[in-house]
């Protein structure tokens, strides 16, 4: 009897499997979960660009922090940086922009993200991945030990990818969509 419930689970799984790597489109229930997948990193990413850039923050927990921040992105993602004193827009590798924050020049930092939004729908590529852009403004302000005040409101756009991967349960393979952030592109910078 107990054989014959794993054979029904394993043809189950076999068919389900199946079905899920012949749809290569995205239903619309699909997206609206991969949507969500996509939001939550980006707030998870911006929790993290919190603590890194906090001054209270200990090493072990900033590098911690860093870690788990990799893991959400695309090998090979690149940051933005700006600044209200000069034109040109910075790029830095995603881990070297993240232990950057750590040694900022401030006494105190603080950076948070707001209005996060999409603004262009998930596209699909010739490869087989999708492709979208989140935008987030972020407020940046620094302190320096004599006082002074440096603030700014960044608009940037998140690349975010969106594709099939596949893992395995019990030894059955089990198609999924996985969501990376990609690039951040910053589009412009003012006074806050």
């Amino acid at each position: 009897m107990r054989q014959l419930k794993y054979l029904f689970a394993f043809i189950f799984m076999l068919g389900l499997f199946q079905q899920t790597l012949a749809q290569d489109d995205i239903s619309p229930e699909r997206k609206a979960a991969i949507d969500s997948l996509a939001l939550e990193k980006v707030r998870d990413l911006s929790k993290y660009i919190s603590i890194l850039g906090n001054k209270e923050t200990p090493y072990s927990e900033a590098s911690r922090v860093i870690g788990r921040a990799l893991e959400l992105f695309m090998d090979g993602s690149e940051m933005g940086v700006s600044s209200l004193y000069r034109k040109k827009i910075a790029y830095y590798p995603i881990k070297e922009y993240l232990e950057r924050l750590t040694r900022l020049n401030y006494q105190k930092v603080t950076i948070s993200w707001f209005d996060i939004q999409y603004v262009s729908d998930l596209v699909k590529q010739p490869d087989g991945r999708y492709v979208g852009v989140i935008t987030i403004y972020q407020k940046f302000e620094g302190v320096t030990k004599e006082g002074l005040v440096y603030k700014d409101i960044t608009k940037k756009d998140i690349t975010v990818y969106v594709e099939r991967k596949q893992t395995q349960i019990d030894g059955i393979p089990v198609g999924f969509w996985d969501v990376l952030l990609g690039d951040i592109r910053v589009k412009e910078t003012k006074k806050g």
